[in-house]
Formats: C-alpha cells, sequence, structure tokens
C-alpha cells in the first residue's frame, strides 16, 4: 500500500531474509517516512482549528474530514486513505507525537501552543457525537431537498401528460418529504443552538482556566468554573439540554406515527398546477392563431401585389395592341395614296413622236 506504507509481509512476494539469513517474520510493517510526511500534511490542515469544538472528532467524522487531505501517489493526486492507514496515522500522531489523543472511538487534536493533553472527557465525547450527528443530519437534509425538487418536477410533468394518478402520488410524496425534510431541520437547528451552547460554554471554560492559571485538566464544567455565574451556566446548559432531549423525544415519538395527508391541500396544489399547464396551452394557442394570421395578412398582401402587377400588364398591352391599331389605317391610307399618284405619274408621260 502506497498511502502511508502498511505492508503485509506475510504475503509471499514480500517476504525476505535479512543480514545473516535471517527471515523477517510474517506480519505487517509500516514505512515510517511515509507516516511523518502525512503527519506533516495532517498538521498543516489542522493549524486553522482553534476552539476545542473544533478539533473534538468521532473516530468516523475524522475519517471522513481529512481523507482525501493527507496523501498523494507518485503523480501528485489526491489519494485516499484505507481504515488501517487511518489507525496507523492515529496511533502515530498520538503515541510518537503528542499531537491528538486517541481512544479508538474520540479523537482530540492538541491546539498550536498548548500543553499536552491529558485525557479525552465526558464533554469531548458528547462533543464528538454532537458532530457526527450534525454532519449526518445535513447530509440527510440535502437528500431530501433534492428529493423534493425531484417529486415536484415529477408532478408537473404528470400534469403536462395529463396523468392525474401519477401527478396526485407525486404530491403526496412530496408532502411526506416536505414533512420529513421540516423536522430534520428543526432537529439540525436545535442542534447547532446546542453546539453554540456548548462552545460558548467551551471558551468559558478556558477563560477560567486562564485566569486562575490552572494546569489540571478539565474533569467538570461545575467543578472548575464554580461561584454563582459558573453554577448558573451549568444550569442553564443543563436546562438547555434537557430540553434539547425532550425536543428529540417528540420529534421521534412523533415521526413513528401515522403521517396524515391534507388531500384538501394536496387538491388546491394539483389544481394549481393544471391551470397554470391550462394557462400555458392558452397562450400558446393565442401565438399560433397570431402567427397564422400574420401569415395569411402577408399572404394576402403578396396575392394582391401580384394581381396589381398583372392588371398593369394587361393595361399596358392593352394600350400598345391600341395604338397599333390606329396606326395600321394611316399606314394603309398613305401606302394607297403612294400607289395612285405612282399611277397618274405614268399616265401623263408625253408619247414619243414619230420620225419624219
Amino acid at each position: 500500500m502506497r498511502q502511508i506504507g502498511v505492508a503485509d509481509l506475510s504475503l509471499p512476494s514480500l517476504m525476505g531474509k535479512g543480514e545473516g539469513g535471517e527471515t523477517l517474520p510474517a506480519g505487517q510493517f509500516v514505512v515510517v517516512a511515509n507516516v511523518e510526511e502525512t503527519a506533516q500534511r495532517f498538521g498543516e490542515q489542522s493549524e486553522g482549528l482553534q476552539s476545542r469544538f473544533e478539533r473534538t472528532f468521532s473516530r468516523a467524522h475524522f475519517y471522513k474530514t481529512f481523507n482525501g487531505q493527507l496523501a498523494e501517489d507518485a503523480a501528485g493526486r489526491s489519494q485516499h486513505l484505507s481504515e488501517a492507514d487511518a489507525d496507523v496515522l492515529l496511533t502515530f500522531l498520538s503515541r510518537d507525537k503528542g499531537a491528538v489523543l486517541y481512544d479508538g472511538k474520540t479523537v482530540k487534536i492538541k491546539a498550536p501552543g498548548e500543553a499536552a493533553l491529558t485525557a479525552i472527557t465526558d464533554e469531548d465525547v458528547s462533543i464528538a457525537q454532537l458532530k457526527e450527528l450534525l454532519e449526518y443530519l445535513t447530509h440527510q437534509t440535502a437528500l431530501l431537498g433534492k428529493r423534493v425538487e425531484e417529486l415536484t418536477a415529477a408532478a408537473k410533468d404528470a400534469v403536462v401528460k395529463k396523468n392525474r394518478v401519477a401527478a396526485l402520488a407525486a404530491l403526496k410524496s412530496k408532502k411526506l418529504a416536505e414533512s420529513t425534510l421540516e423536522r430534520r431541520f428543526a432537529t439540525v437547528n436545535q442542534l447547532e443552538e446546542v453546539a453554540a451552547k456548548i462552545e460558548q460554554a467551551v471558551d468559558n471554560v478556558q477563560l477560567v482556566k486562564v485566569m486562575e492559571s490552572s494546569s489540571e485538566a478539565l474533569r467538570s464544567l461545575h467543578a472548575q468554573v464554580g461561584g454563582v455565574e459558573g453554577v448558573e451556566d451549568v444550569v442553564d446548559r443543563l436546562r438547555e439540554q434537557t430540553a434539547a432531549a425532550d425536543e428529540v423525544n417528540s420529534i421521534l415519538a412523533e415521526s413513528a406515527g401515522t403521517m396524515v395527508v391534507d388531500e384538501g391541500e394536496i387538491d388546491d396544489e394539483l389544481a394549481a398546477l393544471e391551470g397554470e399547464e391550462t394557462r400555458k396551452l392558452a397562450q400558446a394557442e393565442r401565438q399560433k392563431q397570431e402567427t397564422e394570421q400574420a401569415r395569411r395578412e402577408a399572404e394576402q398582401t403578396r396575392e394582391a401585389e401580384e394581381i396589381r402587377k398583372r392588371l398593369d400588364a394587361v393595361e399596358k398591352l392593352s394600350a400598345q395592341q391600341e395604338q397599333e391599331e390606329r396606326r395600321a389605317p394611316a399606314e394603309a391610307e398613305a401606302q394607297a395614296a403612294e400607289r395612285l399618284m405612282s399611277r397618274m405619274s405614268l399616265d401623263e408621260r408625253p408619247e414619243p413622236q414619230a420620225a419624219t
């Protein structure tokens, strides 16, 4: 494996002998140089994570977040780590570098300039689980939103095709998806509020720790904060967490019941879609009629122009014929007069005298 160099030497092709003819034992070995290079890239990728909330991950969330950013192949292209590679990297970062704390389920990244990490607390586990759940629900909302868009398009397409049954089915499915999406968004919003409160509480803890110059690891918010303000903060957070838990339980209980679809609302939406389609068809028909009327008027104009040109040609030809008919008798009279004059000239010519 190239990613960070996990190699299984139990395979015959990778077996070899060391110095003095000793055979390497079967097992998995790690190319340390590759692991160190990947760890350096991880440090560059994680240096922008400042708050404790940002630097705490579940193992699965850590893998999804950083996979594809830490390893490259020989051509310089991004390469995904395998599950075994991720475990090797986390073990190396926690055991050899002290850059993270890792207990197999939760990963806590050391902040730049922070003292050595002590332990993964229950608060860290809760933060990691909350972040993983938020990512999952956010992904679900994206899928549901896309599903709603697809069902809306399917309903419109069914209306265009006059398929009322398919349109109703698509609208019902759309309503169910919208209802689920609404609940998912509500849950995401609640979890985001909880996350914001946790971040605020964590910042308060860090502030108190700095003010008290305490190197003691975070055991609990109540023990470390102390005083009226600290107690009020813990109580407020507890109330918020309890309210959030009650809301989640309520949502889960509602989602377990049967979803009732408002048939009247679906019929209204279907009628709106059909009305929109009818308006589109009517507008298309009007445009078609206007185009046909314009074509007919243009055709009539063209035919009238052709008839006018033909009439002009006929009138011109008639005038020429009439002119020729008038000129023909005059020419005949002139020719007759010329012939008459010719004969008269011959009759008046003197007779020749006889010889004496």
